[in-house]
C-alpha cells in the first residue's frame, strides 16, 4: 500500500489533530503517501482530497478541533453516496483510509470496508461512548475542561447560597458527568445508565445545607433531560431552593488537548497506518488497560457494549 487517506468525521474532539499528525508521519516512515480528505464524508464524495506531508502537520499536536474539518452528510448512509466515495478514492489512487470519529463515522467506514475498500477507524469523540475501548480521543481533555468550569460555578453558587444544575455533554453516555462530577465533589450525578431518585437528591442537598454547606452542585448528563427540566422537577417537589441551571455547551469540545489525548491520538494514528500496510480492514484501534488493541466494526456495533465506570458513580454517593 503506497497511498492512503485520512479524514475526521462527526463532532470534533481534542486529540484528533494528534492522530492526523501521527498518520502522516508514521505513513511517511513506512514509505506511504498520505492524503487529506477534508470535511468528512461530504468532502470525500465531492473530491476534497489533497496531499499531506510532515511539514503540513507541524504545529498541530497542541491544537484542539480538527485541521481536516468535519461536516454532516447523511447521504453517505445510502449505497449511492458510498459508491461515489469509493469512486473518488480510486480516482485519487488512494488504497486505504483512516477514519477518525465516533459511532456514525465508523458506520460509514464499515460501509467502505464492505465495498472492498480497506478502512481502519480511530475512536475520536468526547462522549467516550465507543464499545470496546476504555477511552476515546477527546474525553480526557473534555473532562478537565468541565471540571475547571464546575470549580468556577461553585464559586458563584457559594456566594449566593445557590444550587446549580450543570448540564454536560455525552450524548447517551454518562461518562463525562461521572468523571467531572466525582472530581468536583458534586452532591448528585444524574446519568442515563442509572435511575435517579429526585427525593433522595433533595434530601442530600438539604442535609448538606443543614451541615453548613452554602451551595449545592448537580451534574446532569444531557442524555437524561435538559437542565431546565430537572430544575423544574426539583422545584415541583421543593420550592425552597435558590436553584439555577447552567448549560456548558460547546465550550466542552474545544481547547488544547491534554497530554493523555496527545499520546492516545499519536498511538492510535500510528497503529492505524500500520494495520492498513499489513492488509487489515474493518477494524477500530482501541485502548484497553493501557494497551493498544483492535476490534472489528461488526463487534463494536453488535457484540460489545460500552459500560461507563459505574463504580465511580456509586463512590460519589459516599463522598458527598
Amino acid at each position: 500500500m503506497k497511498r492512503i487517506g485520512v479524514m475526521t468525521s462527526g463532532g470534533d474532539a481534542p486529540g484528533m489533530n494528534a492522530a492526523v499528525r501521527a498518520v502522516v508521519r508514521r505513513g511517511e516512515s513506512l514509505g506511504v503517501e498520505v492524503y487529506a480528505i477534508t470535511n468528512g464524508y461530504k468532502g470525500l464524495v465531492e473530491g476534497e482530497i489533497h496531499r499531506l506531508t510532515s511539514n503540513d502537520v507541524g504545529g498541530i499536536l497542541n491544537r484542539g478541533g480538527t485541521m481536516l474539518f468535519s461536516a454532516r452528510y447523511p447521504e453517505f448512509k445510502e449505497k449511492e453516496g458510498q459508491l461515489k466515495g469509493v469512486e473518488q478514492l480510486k480516482k485519487h489512487g488512494i488504497e486505504g483510509v483512516v477514519v477518525i470519529g465516533g459511532d456514525g463515522s465508523f458506520r460509514g467506514a464499515q460501509s467502505l470496508s464492505n465495498h472492498g475498500f480497506p478502512t481502519i477507524g480511530v475512536p475520536g469523540t468526547i462522549d467516550n461512548d465507543i464499545a470496546g475501548t476504555d477511552y476515546t480521543l477527546g474525553f480526557d481533555t473534555t473532562v478537565n475542561t468541565v471540571v475547571e468550569a464546575l470549580d468556577r460555578v461553585r464559586d458563584t453558587a457559594g456566594s449566593h447560597g445557590r444550587v446549580l444544575v450543570v448540564e454536560v455533554m455525552g450524548r447517551d453516555a454518562g461518562d463525562i458527568a461521572i468523571w467531572s462530577g466525582l472530581s468536583s465533589g458534586a452532591e448528585a450525578i444524574v446519568i442515563p445508565e442509572k435511575p435517579f431518585d429526585i427525593n433522595q437528591i433533595i434530601k442530600d442537598l438539604k442535609d448538606g445545607f443543614a451541615e453548613g454547606k452554602n451551595q449545592g452542585l448537580i451534574v446532569l448528563a444531557e442524555g437524561v433531560m435538559p437542565a431546565a427540566e430537572l430544575v423544574r422537577q426539583i422545584q415541583e417537589v421543593d420550592h425552597t431552593f435558590n436553584i439555577r441551571e447552567v448549560v456548558l455547551g460547546h465550550i466542552q469540545r474545544g481547547g488544547q488537548p491534554t497530554a493523555r489525548d496527545r499520546v492516545l491520538g499519536s498511538s492510535f494514528g500510528a497503529r492505524a497506518v500500520e494495520l492498513l500496510t499489513e492488509g487489515k480492514t474493518g477494524l477500530c484501534v482501541e485502548v484497553v488497560d493501557e494497551e493498544i488493541v483492535t476490534n472489528k466494526f461488526d463487534d463494536i456495533f453488535n457484540n460489545l457494549k460500552h459500560e461507563p465506570k459505574l463504580h465511580l458513580h456509586e463512590l460519589n454517593k459516599f463522598l458527598i
